[in-house]
């Protein structure tokens, strides 16, 4: 049973989480495009929909990794409930900052498709969008890296 929780988890992971973070890493370059009049704004839209939609689906992650560790008997081990916090701090980072100023310069394409100035409000929205993004992607790569040393791990690696 082990084996299907951690085959289903680490599926999960990539078929989830490694698209949000590929089309919220695109995402501020595009929008920087999109306001400055060098691109359609479709592209952004529908790198906001991949990053909305995976981000449901994503919730799978974190509960086949917790039905994983409590398989294995590790939900203590300091490894884990690092992994585990740095989930929730990435899960929140893309809820509360990435989502949301994404949706903001998405309007902003659309005054500017009405005619209204938007280049700075969608560079400056575009440079914190890449910073959240950034720290977002660090954040998955740290849980990434942890999930396979395992410091203090008796299992392995």
């Amino acid at each position: 049973m082990t084996k299907l929780l951690l085959s289903v988890h680490v599926l999960a992971a990539i078929l989830t989480i490694g698209p949000v973070a590929v089309a919220a890493s695109l995402f501020p370059r595009y929008a920087r495009e999109t306001a400055a009049g060098e691109r359609s704004p479709g592209v952004t839209a529908f790198l906001h929909r991949i990053c909305r939609g995976y981000t449901v689906v994503g919730v799978a992650v974190p509960a086949f990794g917790l039905a994983t560790g409590a398989q294995m008997g590790v939900l203590t081990d300091a490894w884990l409930v690092v992994s585990i916090v740095l989930t929730a701090i990435a899960a929140v980072l893309l809820a509360a900052v990435i989502l949301p100023v994404q949706r903001r310069l998405l309007a902003v394409e659309g005054a500017a498709a009405e005619g209204e100035a938007a280049d700075a409000t969608a560079a400056r929205g575009a440079a914190r969008l890449a910073m959240a993004t950034g720290i977002f992607n660090l954040l998955w790569a740290v849980v990434v890296v942890l999930m396979i040393v395992r410091p203090g791990s008796t299992t392995g690696a």
